[in-house]
Order: C-alpha cells, then structure tokens, then sequence
C-alpha cells in the first residue's frame, strides 16, 4: 500500500470516529400513568347571506336524513358532544319513504349529545302532499326519524281538517300521527 493510499485511510477513519452518533431515545414507562387523550373543545361561527346561507346536512349512506339551511351558526363543545345553535332556520326533513317537511323556525339547536334537531319558538311547517304544521317547538330525534312537538299545535290536511292540540308525535310524512 502507497504512502499515499495509507495516509488517505487513515484520515476516512479518523472522519468516521469524529461523527457523532444522534442519541438513542429511551422510553420510560411508569405502571401507574396513562395517557387519556382530551378532546379539542372547538367554537366555530359562520355567517351566511341570503344567497349563501349557512348549510348543514346530516347524511348517512348516501340518503340525505334532514338539510338545514340558516343566517347564522354558531357551535361549542367537544367533537361528539357539538351543540349547533342556528338562526333563522330552514329545515328539510326527509323520510324513510321518499317524503319531506319542509320547517321553519326562528331559531334552532341541533344536538349531538341527545342526538336531535330542536326548533325554536315558533315553528311553520309543510309537507309536498300539502298537510301543514304549526307548533312552538319541534324536535327531531336522529336515531328514530321522529317527530314531536308541542305547544300550539295545529296540523291541517289537504281537505282542510284541522286537528288541534299541546303536542303531537308522528314520522316525517305527518301520516301516522299521535295528537295529544
């Protein structure tokens, strides 16, 4: 081996035993701590106009369940506890059998702890067979695709018979209805 070629090795390896090595992370793990995640609490506004409303849909398997479209939202709380609060509420709800209300409010709550849509203090509303609805307060439960309301209410078919009442219970289509 040439000087040369020696020398040449020789300064490779000394490189070599100069390059530090990044440090070897250690985990410690304590029998007694666990690590819970939390959930990210999140506050979101949105303000729509009249030609861009605020819009949400609850769909589930390509069959849309309820549309709501609103001048505001606003919403609070953790992911899969969310309350939405909604002004100026337009609702429409679609049924298992093809049919749809279509609701109004002034104000609205959709609520993923109780799993339901709320509206609010007054509400008008409509189906496509022409039965109509009002009541102060309707709620939608998510799971069963049911209505209740109460307070007020009076429902009006086609033909013009009127039933009145303080609440009702009854499925989209106001077909199968439960007046109290």
């Amino acid at each position: 081996m040439s000087a040369a070629r020696a020398g040449a090795l020789a300064g490779l390896c000394a490189l070599a035993a100069c390059n530090p090595q990044a440090p070897r992370a250690t985990v410690r793990s304590s029998p007694t701590a666990t690590a819970s995640p939390t959930p990210l609490a999140l506050r979101i506004t949105a303000r729509g106009t009249s030609t861009q409303p605020v819009r949400l849909i609850d769909q589930i398997h390509n069959r849309v369940k309820y549309d709501l479209l609103a001048s505001s939202a606003e919403s609070e709380g953790p992911q899969g506890s969310t309350r939405v609060y909604v002004t100026d509420a337009r609702i429409t709800f679609h049924g298992k059998d093809g049919s749809t209300l279509v609701a109004t409010a002034p104000h609205a709550l959709v609520d993923q702890t109780h799993n339901s849509v709320t509206m609010l203090d007054g509400v008008r509303a409509h189906t496509a067979t022409g039965m109509t609805l009002r009541c102060d307060r309707l709620v939608y439960d998510r799971t069963t695709e049911m209505l209740h309301g109460d307070g007020h209410v009076r429902i009006v078919d086609p033909k013009g018979f009127t039933a009145t009442g303080s609440s009702f219970d009854s499925d989209v289509s106001l077909t199968h209805v439960r007046m109290i």
